[in-house]
């Protein structure tokens, strides 16, 4: 094979997510998508008897084949890459429950992802859901997706960005109580996020275009009349951030600076709180909107969805987040290939 044919669609890492809940679903149902064989070549890290379980209730035509390395894999349609932990004890598994075992089984499938893509085997990883629960029974000592990615890549407070429909949202907080991220809206961290996030969207690609930042208070505060954050903090920073040379504006009121974004005013934006890039997002189009977890050495796109126990093995699952994460992955994965 011409190196020129091997290398013509990116190599995309896949953790196949928590054994119990629906990500072996997603992915085996996504694999078996064409517009996602035509943009990648995917590798799927997890066990093969899930797996092959998920194809059979999922009623999809794909055959699984175990590799050792991404560059082992028979990429054609119809094939399932799978490098295979064999990390589930099928005596305890029960589909649809929260256990340690497909936690730290969960875990294991992102951390070798991370590594393939570390190294440079993969161009990114896409990742499916996992269950904060089961994370903390199988004695995993992370929250979530970005924190374990931020650990295993040496990255500092890793940026959170949602693209739907070409409208990105970046986060100035997370997972913090809505009172503690009010206190969090302070003019030094919306320089700094503004800053990195602006090296997301250089490495993305995006040069051109302008960062709006959301208001916090209705109206954007009303000069003070409805809140002070606006005067004292966001103000004071976005005019600091101008003069240094940053192409940035706001605050703008937050119902509207979502629908401004999207029509293609600005080219990000940066939410304050994380109900109100969710809430914006989720409501235009909650299956495409995809994460990109930003300011790392490799690129991470993933579904933002849960491990839905409740519907998990039943075959009614929706692969629409995990293949727009795939593609999604597969658009900006150039800028990341080693």
């Amino acid at each position: 094979m011409l190196a020129t044919e091997r290398y013509r669609k990116p190599l995309i890492a896949i953790p196949m997510g928590d054994p119990a809940g629906i990500g072996p679903e997603i992915v085996v149902k996504a694999i078996a998508r064409k517009e996602v064989f035509d943009a990648a070549r995917c590798v799927v890290i997890g066990e093969k008897k899930i797996l092959e379980d998920a194809i059979t209730f999922a009623k999809v035509n794909v055959k699984v084949t175990t590799i050792q390395k991404p560059e082992d894999g028979l990429y054609e349609e119809g094939i399932l890459n799978l490098i295979d932990l064999a990390n589930v004890n099928h005596e305890d598994f029960k589909m649809g429950q929260v256990s340690g075992m497909c936690g730290k089984a969960a875990f294991d499938y992102i951390a070798k992802s991370i590594e393939l893509a570390n190294t440079g085997e993969v161009a990114a990883v896409s990742t499916t859901p996992i269950n904060k629960e089961s994370l903390k029974a199988g004695q995993v000592d992370f929250i979530g997706h970005t924190e374990i990615f931020g650990a295993l890549t040496n990255t500092k407070d890793p940026l959170t960005m949602f693209e739907v429909h070409g409208m990105r949202v970046f986060f100035l907080t997370r997972h913090v109580s809505l009172r503690k991220a009010c206190d969090l809206v302070s003019k030094d961290r919306i320089k700094d996020y503004v800053k990195r996030c602006k090296k997301v969207l250089e490495k993305l690609g995006v040069t051109e275009g302008t960062m709006a930042i959301a208001g916090l208070n209705p109206h954007s505060g009303e000069h003070g009349l409805f809140g002070n954050e606006e005067v004292e903090q966001i103000i004071p920073a976005v005019e600091e951030l101008r003069a240094e040379g940053y192409d940035v504006t706001g605050p703008i009121g937050a119902d509207s600076v979502f629908h401004l974004a999207l029509q293609g005013r600005f080219n990000s934006v940066l939410s304050l709180y994380h109900d109100q890039g969710h809430i914006a997002t989720k409501t235009l189009d909650f299956e495409r909107t995809i994460a990109i977890t930003g300011g790392m050495p490799i690129l991470r796109t993933s579904v933002d969805h849960g491990t839905a126990m409740d519907i998990a093995g039943m075959g009614i699952a929706s692969e629409v987040s995990m293949v727009e994460a795939i593609l999604l992955g597969a658009k900006y994965s150039k800028n990341f290939i080693k």
